[in-house]
């Protein structure tokens, strides 16, 4: 996940020469992103954590903060109403569900809030997408390690890992993670996806619409569609941390030309390869939680796989040209793992694939 953090106006960046890459009254980047990565369990992209971006035809965005406010109005507000009505069924009919799950997602945002890796926002954000994601997975018996809370956990631990990957050096080159920790904003364009694709209603309607088999049209399998979408969300931030450490000088993936570490849309072979990585650790840690055999691993880590690419594509295009924000690249990423993780399941039902 990215943060937003602004410089005053006319800051020089760290380790850059042209006095010309500064950010303007707004905190909008010339030369260098206005939103970075961000740890636990936030989620960045192979991008190199949106940092110093070298001159050419990246654009200044203009104010694009009603894309993150957007985000988080199609994500929170619907999460909530799903939770609260989760979580009413579930203490009337078995309320040890509910205890469980509720206090084991506000555990989860206090350690949060306690490694400052987060704002209090973003810490009930990441409660209520959290327990949305249980609640979405519970079956009986009952045992919380069998929920989508193993995922997540395995979503937190990356990145937080990650984004403390030599830390020095991402703060000298000014692409270090802010202090404060992540916005809600941000936590709803990586974590929103997942947490929608799995709720209730919308693995009703995926299962009724005949595109799957009838093994596959079922909560739990169909859960490889929203775990995709965790796995791209770990994959991007380990991806970016990693590679801004161990990568060296970065590609643009539409070019394949060099650029400089921290470039939107630059990519390297250590981030990919770390950015791959986590994305099996996340759908691999989903699979055996949920017992999804082999289909739910291989659909899922595809996936993620998808949508670290996506993502840098359009961080190349779209975010350095300035139409997007950060958030906005995020959401659309996980999405875009999603919609891969669908296709695969429904070739899967096509072909008779196993």
């Amino acid at each position: 996940m990215h943060l937003s953090r602004k410089r005053p106006l006319g800051t020089v960046l760290p380790g850059r020469s042209h006095p010309g890459q500064f950010l303007d009254a707004g905190g909008a980047a010339r030369g260098i992103s206005a939103d970075e990565s961000m740890g636990c369990p936030g989620l960045g992209g192979n991008r190199a954590a949106d940092g110093p971006r070298s001159l050419g035809w990246s654009v200044a965005p203009s104010n694009l903060d009603w894309q993150s406010k957007f985000v988080q109005l199609v994500v929170l507000p619907a999460t909530a109403v799903s939770v609260a009505l989760e979580a009413h069924w579930w203490a009337v009919n078995s309320w040890p569900v509910a205890v469980w799950t509720g206090g084991l997602s506000v555990l989860l945002g206090l350690v949060v809030l306690w490694l400052r890796a987060a704002t209090p926002g973003a810490a009930v954000a990441g409660v209520v997408l959290t327990a949305s994601l249980m609640f979405s997975t519970e079956h009986f018996p009952y045992r919380p390690w069998q929920t989508a809370l193993v995922p997540v956990l395995a979503v937190s631990l990356l990145t937080w890992a990650a984004t403390r990957l030599g830390r020095d050096e991402k703060e000298r080159l000014g692409t270090g993670e802010r202090r404060q920790g992540r916005a809600a904003s941000q936590v709803a364009a990586n974590l929103g996806l997942a947490a929608l694709v799995s709720d209730g209603v919308a693995q009703s309607w995926l299962g009724g619409t005949g595109w799957f088999s009838r093994a596959a049209a079922t909560p739990i399998p169909l859960f490889a569609v929203g775990l995709a979408a965790l796995a791209e969300a770990a994959a991007d931030t380990v991806s970016s941390e990693v590679g801004q450490v161990l990568g060296g000088r970065p590609k643009m993936i539409t070019t394949l030309r060099s650029a400089e570490p921290g470039t939107d849309g630059a990519i390297s072979v250590a981030g990919t390869v770390a950015g791959t990585a986590a994305a099996g650790v996340v759908a691999l840690a989903g699979s055996l939680a949920l017992d999804g055999g082999g289909a739910m691993l291989t659909v899922s880590w595809a996936g993620g796989v998808f949508g670290l690419l996506f993502d840098s594509l359009l961080g190349a295009t779209l975010e350095r040209r300035g139409w997007l924000n950060n958030d906005a690249v995020n959401f659309l990423s996980t999405a875009s793992a999603a919609l891969c993780a669908m296709a695969l399941l429904a070739m899967q039902a096509h072909f008779g694939w196993r």
